[in-house]
């Protein structure tokens, strides 16, 4: 004889659930949450739950996410170190600075290349000077090898004869005495500042220069100042150099009526086009060119340069974090994998909660934190290690390091990105189960 239960009807608190034997039971339900951001943060605790029950894999997990992170920050720190280190080399050669040398020579059909003629002359760059506005300096530059003799040390270096403004042009700064004057220029003055380098091969233990006599190809000069250090720069040691004033070196020591260069700085770096276009029609009527004749001279600006190295340096920075950032998205895609397995193994668990009165959302939202939570822990790390490797590596291998910290920012927040992309299809895949199927898988 059967037995009839009465059933109350269920209240918004309570849910009919078969029990064991054939019988109903009510069992209650969780209350309801209020608002979604609720339910999310009542998630969190189940979520760092799960993950702490398998530490193991879950730091297996992340390790994707760490490497990448690690890496991108490493490899952006010594990109950006390296581009610090470019820029001051090239600050060396001067700002806002144009620089004229004489064009190839065609002999019998053959061009001897660069600076084969020998067309540039000191009148040349007065004539620009007056002619041209928006220009601050300008020096022709007569220049050469040859060897320094200070007492019983000698040092073979390039002499570079030049107006005092040069050294206002090519940013160059005075350690020790002076720089030669206008007067001295006048004068052919047996004059002679040195560079770094010439100043610590012939003077060594910091012995004072100024003063001292040296003898450039046999002919006496006097130290009057010693300059600042500027370091290696795109044409070599910029230290290694002695500067004399252009009339002692063009009439004393070269004899030569031409200049190897002229070097010239505008006030502005956009008057570069526009005195560029004015020195072009003033050197050909010079040099008595036809119309149907190249140009024997090259005009090249620094500023040109400067932006093309380190528009160089800064394409490299960008490819390597780009492929380090690869190992990223395989941190996402092992995100995603482990993820999937977890739904797997706790289907039955998502079907009991889903079955005492959990909400779809509520399971997603706990797949979904725990997939960000792996990611941003991940991050952590990685920043962690990366930070450590470029403060570390000026020691280890003498590699200059820059902190990127717009790349820390934006490696964390990737990384979280990525806790949500790769998260959210597992997240939803469990959100989306039946409860009456996920309560009888095995």
């Amino acid at each position: 004889m059967s037995t009839l239960v009465e059933v109350a009807p269920a209240s918004p608190a309570t849910s009919i659930r078969p029990a064991p034997g054939g019988a109903y039971a009510l069992l209650a339900a969780p209350p309801r949450r209020h608002g979604h951001r609720l339910a999310v943060f009542q998630t969190i605790p189940s979520a760092l739950a799960a993950l702490r029950s398998n530490k193991f894999r879950s730091l297996l997990t992340t390790l994707g996410i760490i490497i990448g992170v690690g890496a991108v920050i490493a490899i952006v720190a010594l990109g950006e170190g390296a581009s610090a280190s470019v820029s001051d080399r090239l600050s060396g050669l001067g700002v806002n600075v144009l620089t004229i040398t004489p064009g190839s020579a065609n002999s019998g059909g053959v061009k001897t290349g660069a600076g084969g003629a020998t067309s540039l002359k000191a009148a040349d760059a007065d004539a620009i000077a007056s002619k041209i506005d928006g220009i601050t300096g300008i020096s022709p530059v007569v220049g050469g090898g040859a060897q320094v003799v200070a007492g019983n040390q000698n040092w073979q270096t390039r002499i570079q004869s030049v107006r005092p403004v040069y050294a206002t042009i090519e940013d160059w700064t005075i350690e020790q005495g002076t720089f030669f004057t206008t007067q001295d220029d006048a004068d052919a003055s047996n004059v002679a500042v040195l560079g770094q380098t010439v100043y610590t091969n012939l003077f060594p233990n910091n012995q004072p220069a100024v003063g001292q006599l040296i003898r450039i190809r046999n002919v006496p000069f006097t130290v009057i100042g010693v300059l600042a250090t500027k370091g290696a720069g795109v044409g070599g040691d910029q230290d290694d150099t002695v500067l004399i004033p252009f009339r002692t070196g063009q009439v004393r020591l070269f004899g030569a009526n031409n200049v190897g260069q002229i070097v010239l700085q505008m006030a502005d770096a956009n008057l570069a086009d526009t005195v560029t276009q004015q020195i072009e029609p003033i050197l050909r009527s010079r040099h008595e060119l036809r119309a149907t004749q190249t140009d024997d001279f090259t005009i090249r600006s620094n500023n040109d340069v400067i932006a093309r190295v380190e528009g160089v340096s800064q394409t490299l920075t960008l490819l390597l974090g780009s492929v380090a950032a690869v190992s990223l998205v395989v941190g996402g895609i092992g995100i995603m994998n482990i993820m999937l397995v977890s739904v797997t193994e706790r289907t039955r668990e998502i079907g009991i909660r889903l079955a005492v009165g959990a909400e779809p959302r509520d399971i997603m939202a706990q797949f979904l934190v725990e997939a960000i939570v792996l990611s941003a822990l991940g991050g952590f790390i990685g920043i962690l290690l990366g930070m450590g490797i470029a403060a570390i590596m000026p020691y280890i291998a003498g590699w200059t390091t820059a902190m990127p910290w717009n790349a820390i920012t934006l490696a964390f927040g990737v990384s979280a990105l990525i806790g949500v992309f790769f998260g959210f299809y597992p997240a939803q895949k469990a959100s989306r189960l039946d409860p009456i199927v996920a309560l009888r898988y095995e």
